[in-house]
């Protein structure tokens, strides 16, 4: 007898149909899965047969094949294991045949009990379910409120082998579990950490906001206990809040990679991933043998910050190049090929010498020549250029760490940055354009966007042949521009913003630390 039901397995973020097919047949006692599973699906044949005994329905020694198609896609992982066990009891006629498998979904790990725990990256399988028609999903308990997101899709979640099978058959009700588009909406804006407790660092915040505001790449330069690290996790509480498309895109990579806790729903603000400088290169930009997402694709829609940045291995920050200009990172191994999204805002933080104390004002910096300069080379001159704003963050003075006065706010900022992200948006839109950002706009867009006036022009000109600015350096100050501007609510950039963007780019200036 053959029976067919349907489940969902990953590529990359993406999830794709699978089709199980099960033929059993009265004679031997085998039990084969075909259609290129990786060892722990073969092993899933174990966990369907305890889990079939302890939950009350008998095993009988027949010959047993299920198919999993496509054939040609690798299929990895133990979440199978629901949808091939409900093969086998539909196939012994322990769940009624009469119903329609073609509109139902099934996701989920077996214990040896029967139980059904929680798998990685049921969004973007539930995501792939409903594209391919299908209008029911059962999946465990803990996985029901991540998928419920998915419009069009009635989910169910689950908790044992029994319980399922009495839902199936109609001998229990189970009511589906449904997102609350009102939860998302109350808790995508609020922030735990505020720019209000910083102290001082008006230069710093100045150019955090120019930052934000286009979606440009940033680096603080400045003694230890400054408020580096303290900014950089600020700076995710005045980005505008998380679209819901947004908010699913980022959920569903940090579903694959495992890092969303049980019964989370979707992620409310955006990612702040800070991986410590002694990560490698392969989980900064995501792989292994089962290529899964890195520390970039985690940091999708959010921010990516790296403190200590010369303390990061060449190899590692190399890595960052491609991502940083296409917005996505390809893996390729030799089971297949796969592509990350990766659109972050590269935030980074850095001594300004070996000892930390160059420009002080009362600790002597200890380093020679030399040491500040290997300690400034072990930055790329390709990443460097890759990076929009260069900005020192002083030492502070006792008065104003001791100054009582309320500084401004995250929400304030914020508000300030989504009036100049519309003001971009509206004039790409003008155009036709989907940019969302200034730092998107590519040669075709600055050409239009970006263009000077006769005084504006000749100081850009000036600062190209003084400064040494490569090309795209020259491109990163008239998006900076374009954005300073946009700040200001002028579609024109002036002299004043051309300067101010000029200044953003300490290390293409004759740096002290050389």
């Amino acid at each position: 007898m053959l029976s067919t039901v349907y489940t969902a397995a990953l590529s990359g973020v993406d999830g794709f149909e699978v089709t199980v097919e099960c033929n059993i047949r009265t004679q031997f006692g085998q039990f084969d899965i075909i259609g290129l599973p990786d060892a722990s699906v073969k092993e899933a044949k174990e966990r369907i047969k305890s889990a079939l005994e302890n939950s009350g329905f008998a095993m009988e020694a027949r010959q047993t094949v299920i198919n999993m198609a496509p054939a040609d896609k690798k299929k990895e992982g133990s979440a199978f294991d629901l949808a091939m066990l409900v093969s086998i009891l539909v196939n012994r006629g322990y769940i009624k045949n009469s119903i329609d498998f073609t509109k139902i979904c099934f996701l989920g790990e077996l214990s040896l009990s029967g139980a059904i725990r929680p798998i990685r990256g049921a969004l973007p399988m539930a995501i792939a379910a409903a594209k391919a028609g299908k209008t029911v999903l059962f999946l465990p308990k803990e996985n029901a409120r991540e998928a419920s997101v998915v419009e069009g899709l009635h989910v169910f979640g689950v908790t044992n082998v029994r319980e399922l099978a009495d839902v199936l058959n109609r001998d229990r009700n189970l009511e589906p579990t449904l997102f609350d588009r009102a939860v998302f909406e109350d808790n995508k804006a609020k922030c735990s950490l505020d720019f209000s407790e910083v102290k001082g660092q008006l230069a710093a915040r100045r150019a955090v906001e120019i930052a934000v505001a286009g979606g440009h790449n940033i680096l603080m330069i400045g003694p230890p206990g400054t408020g580096k690290s303290m900014i950089a996790k600020r700076i995710p509480g005045i980005m505008p809040p998380l679209s819901f498309e947004e908010a699913v895109e980022s959920t569903k990579i940090h579903s694959v990679a495992g890092e969303l806790k049980e019964n989370d729903t979707l992620l409310y603000q955006r990612p702040f991933r800070s991986p410590h400088h002694t990560v490698s290169a392969v989980a900064l930009s995501g792989g292994g043998a089962n290529p899964s997402p890195g520390e970039i694709s985690l940091a999708h829609n959010g921010v990516l910050f790296l403190d200590e940045l010369p303390e990061f291995s060449k190899q590692a920050t190399e890595v960052l190049r491609q991502p940083i200009e296409d917005k996505q990172v390809t893996v390729t191994r030799v089971a297949g090929r796969v592509t990350f999204p990766s659109s972050f805002m590269l935030v980074c933080a850095m001594n300004p010498c070996k000892c930390g104390y160059l420009g002080h004002p009362t600790k002597p910096c200890t380093c020679k020549r030399g040491d500040r300069e290997r300690y400034l080379s072990r930055i790329s001159g390709p990443l460097l250029d890759r990076i929009d704003i260069h900005v020192e963050v002083s030492s502070l003075d006792y008065g104003l760490l001791k100054n009582s006065a309320s500084n401004e706010s995250s929400s304030d900022i914020r508000k300030r940055v989504t009036r100049a992200r519309e003001f971009a948006r509206e004039r790409f839109a003008r155009d036709g354009l989907k940019l969302f950002c200034n730092a998107q706009m590519e040669a075709a867009e600055i050409e239009r966007y970006c263009r000077l006036d006769n005084e504006g022009d000749a100081l850009l000109h000036r600062a190209y042949d003084t400064m040494g600015l490569s090309a795209r350096g020259h491109a990163r100050i008239l998006k900076v521009a374009r954005t300073i501007a946009d700040l200001a609510g002028s579609e024109n950039i002036l002299s004043g913003h051309i300067a101010e963007a000029i200044k953003l780019r300490t290390l293409d200036r004759d740096y002290r630390l050389l």
